[in-house]
């Protein structure tokens, strides 16, 4: 079930907040949560029931391996260390996750290598298994720290599966959400939370339907549809799948967050207009925010304490490694290896210029961030290597040149050996509208406050309101194409 749907917005959802604080209301707390448990599990399970047992299973083996390393805390004879119960618990993770996300590459790679016609196994890749499972393996993590002490099953099933968050993040900490639902205050209808929730959903959902679907149109024909592109359209193509993910990614994130509130519950913030970053650092500290904490806490720090003596040249070797496998972690395939190390280099080298304490103007560090993301985006989404070098190729100018028409009557300009066509865009199905789209984009994400920034000044009031209604209404008029988001892949 998709947030961006019928089903979800008028049956679902409105069904699941009556029912929940309904029970609560009655004193059936358990049951509440219950019911919410229930809830989220068939949420997941509308896309494909029968990946219902996966999640389920899951569950189940890192609620185990948790509650194995608290009892090994309270025996005084060990038969097993809790380092030997965390790394069986890990590698087990790993391998289911690698199963399901990787054997196909696996296999691709071994028939490349080595000449074999081993047959792949076509695995679909169930919906949001890899951020269900990073947020159990920070929870072995965090229960091998000693700083979980969770015994309820039901407690736990419904931190991992809370279906706001389960099949695109925000990422979560358990220490952070079981608080929570357990706080009697957030057991009763909170109206601010739920105005503000409302609020901020229809924002999510408008950046989606509005914007997000509407550039993914053009990604999408110059990405996989597009035999060649030219100057002009290479560069709308990547400015537009670059706008494209964020309004996509964003807006889940505020939805995800909006319908948090609705229950009482507040998610982590995801995104702090990363836009407008002005360095590789910056921009990682303000896109996916939650995966950012998550690398540096789970991935960066332990790959810097296997050193014996910390040095700046190791923590540059650790950075780096941990963005390689945040590459991996982001897809089966070498284009995403390259975006990870893309990401991971930008990021040693930013760390290294800051060292040096170089200055640079505000303007050329934002242009210079910018056109980096948006190029390691390339990489991020075409499907293969060929397809990546069509849009560099296009970029550079190898497939061609075509401006619009009235440049042609330009001085200087006109004279130059291009072809001039009133339809530029053509090969990417774009046109003028293209131009407008992404000028529109470019200021909202450079000028605009971001939603979290508007949700903290929101008021209710009849301004707010009447805004919440027209981009509400623009949004549910235009959800006849409904969508996947894009994070559902990954």
């Amino acid at each position: 079930m998709l947030f961006n749907s019928y089903e979800f917005i008028f049956l679902f959802l409105p069904i699941t907040l009556i029912v929940f604080f309904f029970l609560n209301r009655i004193r059936l707390t358990i049951a509440a949560n219950a019911w919410l448990l229930f809830a989220s599990l068939f949420f997941y399970s509308w896309w494909n029931i029968k990946y219902l047992p996966l999640i389920l299973g899951s569950i189940l083996f890192n609620y185990t391996i948790g509650s194995l390393m608290i009892d090994v805390d309270s025996q005084k004879k060990r038969f097993v260390s809790k380092g030997a119960i965390l790394t069986f618990g890990l590698v087990a993770n790993i391998l289911f996750l690698g199963y399901f996300k990787y054997m196909d590459f696996f296999l691709e790679n071994v028939n490349m290598v080595f000449g074999t016609d081993i047959t792949l196994l076509h695995i679909v890749l169930p919906l949001g298994i890899s951020f269900f499972t990073i947020t159990q393996i920070a929870f072995l993590v965090d229960s091998y720290e000693g700083l979980v002490q969770e015994r309820k099953l039901l407690n736990y099933a419904l931190f991992v599966t809370f279906f706001p968050h389960l099949l695109a993040g925000p990422i979560l900490h358990h220490k952070e959400m079981m608080p929570q639902f357990d706080r009697i205050k957030n057991k009763v209808l909170n109206y601010r939370n739920f105005s503000l929730g409302l609020y901020l959903f229809f924002i999510g959902l408008f950046k989606k339907v509005a914007l997000a679907d509407q550039f993914s149109v053009w990604a999408k024909a110059g990405f996989d549809v597009a035999p060649s592109l030219g100057l002009l359209e290479a560069w709308t193509t990547s400015l537009c799948y670059t706008f494209q993910l964020y309004f996509d990614f964003s807006g889940y994130s505020d939805m995800a967050i909006a319908l948090g509130l609705m229950f009482n519950i507040k998610l982590p913030v995801n995104f702090n207009s990363p836009y407008k970053a002005t360095g590789v650092v910056d921009f990682w500290k303000r896109w996916h925010i939650t995966l950012t904490n998550f690398i540096t806490t789970y991935v960066y720090t332990p790959i810097l304490r296997s050193f014996k003596s910390i040095t700046f040249a190791h923590s540059m070797v650790a950075i780096f490694l941990a963005m390689f496998i945040s590459g991996v972690w982001h897809g089966a395939g070498w284009t995403f290896v390259i975006w990870g190390s893309l990401h991971g280099a930008g990021l040693v080298i930013n760390h290294y210029w800051k060292r040096k304490k170089i200055k640079m103007h505000r303007f050329l560090a934002w242009f210079i961030t910018f056109n980096f993301i948006n190029l390691s985006f390339v990489f991020f989404r075409a499907k293969d290597w060929a397809a990546a070098m069509k849009v560099f190729k296009g970029m550079v100018g190898q497939s061609g040149v075509i401006l619009p028409r009235f440049l042609g009557n330009l001085p200087i300009i006109g004279d130059l050996d291009f072809q001039f066509d009133k339809h530029w865009l053509a090969g990417i199905q774009g046109k003028d509208q293209t131009v407008w789209y992404l000028l529109v984009a470019f200021i909202v994400v450079l000028t605009a406050k971001n939603s979290i920034q508007m949700t903290d000044s929101f008021k209710p009031s009849w301004k707010s309101f009447l805004f919440l209604v027209l981009i509400a209404f623009y949004a549910l008029l235009n959800m006849s194409k409904v969508s996947e988001f894009l994070y559902f892949q990954f």
